[in-house]
């Protein structure tokens, strides 16, 4: 390495947690807040978390959207408060070096899947291409008959003739990002319970895991005999039952446990 990567955790840790992603055969990643987080992301939760500062949105709110999808989308059109800081955040994001470090792990034929609590698109942005977003995408809009999406800027909104409605089969648009209220898409849900019953290594960075359906993922790998390997600041509710925790910020660490997987493979 040209330079000391910061990290609380041993060499050793890390070589042996190296050791088991090159000896899984299929390892999937389970991510959230904190990759965003170093990307000058505010968490929702938690510590300077946005929902912290300013409360939580309605826990109804994928009902009131179907009460009246209009105003819910004149609303979204002319966002105000913490949500418009949100949106203006997320335009200036850019991908840090813990995405980068996951994109490489999926270049090596490592990490076979990537399952994301996080809707900010840096994980599609830093070139992932096996991505699951569980809790949507905040670049995409959805059909929520048939789950459909496209970018925002392939579908035209008339103000005057809302909802906007589906080229496909007339179904209402919305935003792709989940609503509290609203289940997570079939299509995603499936595929990522897919992978977890696949799975025999899972990569928990960033996130507590203690949100359902995702934190179920790395269980049902847990429940088959199957690894997990923490990335995070602080102990979780999960550290107990990882066989390797990695402390420090996602990008230097996961950039380091790269690097060593790396080393292993041309060993």
């Amino acid at each position: 390495m040209s330079e000391e990567i910061p990290t609380q955790s041993s060499p050793q840790e890390f070589e042996n947690a190296a050791q088991i992603l090159r000896d899984s055969k299929h390892v999937i990643c389970l991510t959230g807040a904190g990759l965003s987080v170093e990307s000058g992301i505010r968490p929702f939760r938690g510590p300077g978390g946005l929902w912290t500062e300013h409360g939580e949105p309605p826990m109804d709110g994928y009902q009131r959207f179907l009460r009246d999808p209009a105003s819910a989308w004149r609303e979204r059109m002319q966002p105000e408060g913490p949500m418009k800081a949100f949106s203006e955040t997320l335009l200036r994001a850019r991908p840090n070096g813990a995405h980068l470090a996951l994109v490489e792990l999926e270049q090596m034929e490592v990490l076979r899947c990537l399952i994301t609590q996080n809707v900010d698109n840096l994980h599609r942005a830093a070139g992932q291409q096996n991505v699951l977003e569980i809790h949507g995408n905040a670049t995409l809009l959805r059909c929520i008959d048939c789950l459909e999406r496209r970018p925002r800027n392939a579908v035209q909104i008339d103000l005057d003739h809302l909802p906007p409605r589906c080229e496909t089969c007339g179904g209402i648009i919305k935003s792709d990002t989940v609503e509290f209220g609203e289940p997570i898409p079939r299509d995603v849900l499936e595929a990522c319970m897919q992978q977890g019953e696949q799975a025999d290594c899972c990569i928990v960075a960033g996130t507590s895991a203690t949100v359902y359906p995702a934190a179920q993922i790395p269980l049902d790998v847990l429940s088959r005999g199957g690894h997990l390997i923490e990335v995070n600041l602080y102990p979780t509710e999960i550290t107990q039952q990882c066989v390797i925790s990695l402390r420090g910020p996602a990008a230097p660490t996961l950039a380091r446990l790269t690097e060593d997987v790396r080393e292993h493979l041309k060993a």
